[in-house]
């Protein structure tokens, strides 16, 4: 799935191509930062998969964004701390975070100046061979730290299909290894099947009793359903007048109490984009610096409206 093709295609028929008007010439809903609650590291794209759809395209390969430094992650915990911002949850996705060398460090960074931690994680090979880390870590912090495994469904032949073949028996081993060693996890699934959410939820749940996995499917924070997104798809623009039509609350977007450090390849230093799903388009790098990041987001990318706005996907989910 090549997500800058698509988005080209998009431009060159008028949609998404303003930041300020739609096609049509109807002012762009944008979205002001009310307070940083959650900043997310990408920690880089590589992984040990190559999965159908993955949002950052993330393979083996892909290395369009590099492994992030402790150091460099150090420094933005440290403007929090000197700009006094109410951020209350650090989130770590990738690639495969457990796949940067300096993915424990940077945890225990966090952790230490008193985060919320939540790490997005496939739970295969990678995690494991942190695995004397993680004890020590889930004994000291507990539930502070937050391990989100991705189980794209709940039937092994699905999981599969999505994830690639033999990727369902070593997700299982670690994603038990979590539970029963008392890690507090989450899991995120998927509904690119077209199943309704209560059949989901129902199945996850069998699925969970029968492994004695010790979460809730049938919270929406303890198991994450994400909508899908399909980059070609004829996805209507966000006006302004569609908070009102939809009944939508802007302050509910992921960028009015969120950004997403990434560092690009062949770039000096970090940057901040406005969410964890638009890393490499460059109109939505906001600055190197939190504070210049904290300027109004234009909804001005499909997935704005595909995955936010009409599909209420989030990828930090409050109690």
């Amino acid at each position: 799935m090549n997500l800058i093709i698509n988005k080209e295609a998009l431009e060159k028929s008028g949609k998404f191509s303003n930041p300020d008007w739609t096609e049509k010439g109807e002012p762009r809903a944008k979205v002001g930062l009310k307070h940083l609650s959650t900043l997310w590291f990408n920690t880089g794209t590589l992984c040990n998969l190559a999965c159908k759809n993955c949002y950052i395209e993330s393979t083996p390969r892909n290395d369009r964004l590099v492994y992030i430094s402790h150091a460099e992650v150090v420094t933005y915990l440290n403007e929090i701390r000197d700009q006094d911002l109410d951020t209350t949850e650090i989130g770590i996705t990738g690639g495969e975070p457990f796949m940067n060398p300096d993915i424990i460090p940077i945890m225990e960074s966090v952790l230490e100046r008193g985060f919320a931690l939540l790490v997005l994680t496939n739970a295969m090979r990678p995690m494991m061979k942190c695995a004397d880390d993680l004890l020590r870590l889930n004994h000291k912090f507990g539930a502070k730290m937050t391990l989100r495994v991705s189980v794209d469904h709940f039937q092994p032949e699905l999981h599969e299909d999505e994830r690639g073949k033999n990727s369902w028996k070593p997700m299982m081993l670690g994603l038990k290894w979590l539970s029963d060693n008392e890690f507090t996890i989450d899991i995120g699934g998927r509904t690119r099947w077209g199943e309704e959410e209560e059949k989901l939820r129902s199945g996850f749940a069998r699925f969970f009793a029968n492994n004695n996995i010790k979460i809730n499917a049938f919270d929406r924070k303890h198991l994450v359903l994400f909508p899908e997104m399909e980059p070609a798809e004829d996805v209507p623009e966000i006006t302004t007048d569609c908070w009102g039509i939809l009944n939508v609350d802007p302050s509910d977007m992921m960028c009015s109490s969120s950004r997403m450090v990434v560092k690009h390849k062949g770039d000096d230093r970090p940057t901040v984009q406005s969410c964890t799903l638009l890393a490499y388009d460059r109109q939505f790098d906001l600055g190197p610096t939190l504070v210049e990041a904290s300027k109004p987001v234009s909804l001005n990318h499909v997935f704005c409206a595909k995955f936010c706005v009409l599909g209420g996907g989030a990828c930090s989910v409050k109690e």
